[in-house]
């Protein structure tokens, strides 16, 4: 179980403070979620900026998602339960809609226990598949033991329409004596941390980054992947 800390405003990254000192003064961590996007639901205010935080049995969940979900409202597999969304942003509202299905698996769970890995995934890879009905849904989602990564579709350029990749991973066994991994990259990995995995929207550096497939699922803990990459059914 992790310790949550979050930094967000409703600003541009381009003239920010904020970023600026998380760039030089960020905070050493096993794992680390990072949402910059353009404001396409809700006026630009704190509660319409990504990650969401909630808490649930005990741990703190997190969720960042990029696309657009339109009528989620009206849907009745998404409905949000006890959860409610502090914002007007449909990935507010899809994050309320994961929390109200996961409480039940979170329910019973011992103090800094977790449900089953297998039981989780299960659960995002139905959740995934109602938000791809409605349009591009890809997510990050911890809740304090391990982080899933979701890819559907997203803009490409010179495309008229979402496609596919929507996230690329680069995973890293590193030896002593190899390169840092390129400072445009935005992270630097500290020397006795050996194996890492990156997700992101496009390749960060000139590496060997993989596209994800279209409702591709993965699961992550301290630079492992957990589970073989699981596609979500169409």
């Amino acid at each position: 179980m992790w310790h949550c800390s979050a930094s967000r405003e409703p600003r541009a990254a381009g003239d920010s403070a904020l970023v600026r000192y998380l760039e030089t003064e960020g905070p050493s961590t096993n794992l680390a979620i990072s949402h910059i996007r353009h404001a396409t639901r809700g006026s630009i205010q704190l509660s319409n900026t990504q990650p969401f935080v909630r808490e649930l049995g005990g741990h703190s969940h997190v969720f960042a998602h990029n696309g657009d979900l339109p009528g989620i409202e009206a849907n009745a597999a998404l409905a949000m339960g006890p959860y409610l969304p502090v914002g007007q942003t449909d990935s507010e509202r899809a994050f309320c809609a994961l929390l109200t299905r996961m409480q039940v698996l979170w329910a019973n769970v011992k103090q800094d226990g977790a449900p089953s890995l297998q039981d989780r995934m299960a659960l995002l890879a139905a959740f995934a598949a109602d938000l791809r009905a409605l349009g591009p849904a890809n997510f990050l989602y911890a809740d304090g033991d391990a982080l899933f990564a979701h890819s559907d579709r997203r803009m490409q350029r010179g495309r008229p329409r979402p496609e596919p990749p929507g996230l690329w991973t680069l995973q890293r066994h590193c030896a002593p004596a190899d390169p840092p991994l390129d400072e445009r990259a935005g992270v630097s990995v500290a020397p006795e941390a050996r194996v890492a995995v990156f997700i992101a929207s496009v390749p960060l550096t000139g590496e060997a980054w993989r596209p994800m497939a279209e409702g591709e699922l993965v699961a992550v803990r301290n630079g492992e992947v957990l589970v073989t990459p699981l596609p979500v059914a169409p």
